[in-house]
C-alpha cells in the first residue's frame, strides 16, 4: 500500500467506530471531498459536486427517513413508491476512497502512459493539440465557436 492509499484510508477509516449527533461519517467525507473536487470548466452547468450532493443528501443526509417514501396523501395509482433502503456505512466509506483516489490522481501514478501511447505514429501531436483545444474552448466567444464549427466542415487538403 502506497503513502497516497493510506492516506486515503485514513481519510475514511479514523472515525468511522466513533457516533456522532446528525450526521455520519460518510456524510462528512463525502461533503469534504466534493468541496475539494475541481470545477469542470468544459461544462460549468454540469456540476459532479451538485449532483453527488443531491444524491448524498437523500441517503445520508440526516433527514432522510429509514423506512420508505411511501405518503398516503400523496398516494396516487401512477405513483410508484420504492423503499429506501438503510445505507452502509462501509460500503459509503468505500464510495469515498474511490473518491480521494481519483482527487490524489492514485491510478496516474501506479499506471503512468508511456510515450509510445502518448504520441501515436500516425499522429504524435494529437494528445497535445487535443488538451491545448480543451484548454481554449472554454474562453472562445460565440462567434469563435461558430467560426471553429464552420472550419470543421470545410476542409482544405
Amino acid at each position: 500500500m502506497t503513502q497516497s492509499e493510506s492516506v486515503s484510508q485514513y481519510h475514511c477509516d479514523r472515525n468511522a467506530s466513533s457516533s456522532m449527533a446528525g450526521k455520519s461519517v460518510a456524510y462528512r467525507h463525502f461533503q469534504r471531498v466534493l468541496a475539494q473536487w475541481p470545477l469542470d470548466i468544459l461544462r460549468p452547468q454540469l456540476s459532479f459536486q451538485n449532483v453527488m450532493r443531491r444524491r448524498i443528501d437523500k441517503q445520508l443526509g440526516p433527514s432522510t427517513p429509514d423506512k420508505t417514501t411511501y405518503d398516503p396523501a400523496k398516494e396516487s395509482k401512477d405513483t410508484l413508491v420504492t423503499p429506501l433502503k438503510p445505507h452502509d456505512e462501509q460500503a459509503q466509506l468505500q464510495q469515498v476512497n474511490v473518491l480521494y483516489s481519483f482527487m490524489e490522481d492514485r491510478y496516474a501514478k501506479r499506471y503512468p502512459l508511456s510515450d509510445r501511447l502518448m504520441k501515436p505514429l500516425s499522429n504524435p501531436e494529437y494528445y497535445e493539440n487535443l488538451v491545448k483545444e480543451l484548454e481554449e474552448a472554454p474562453k472562445r466567444s460565440f462567434f469563435g465557436r461558430l467560426l471553429n464549427s464552420w472550419k470543421g466542415f470545410v476542409r482544405w487538403s
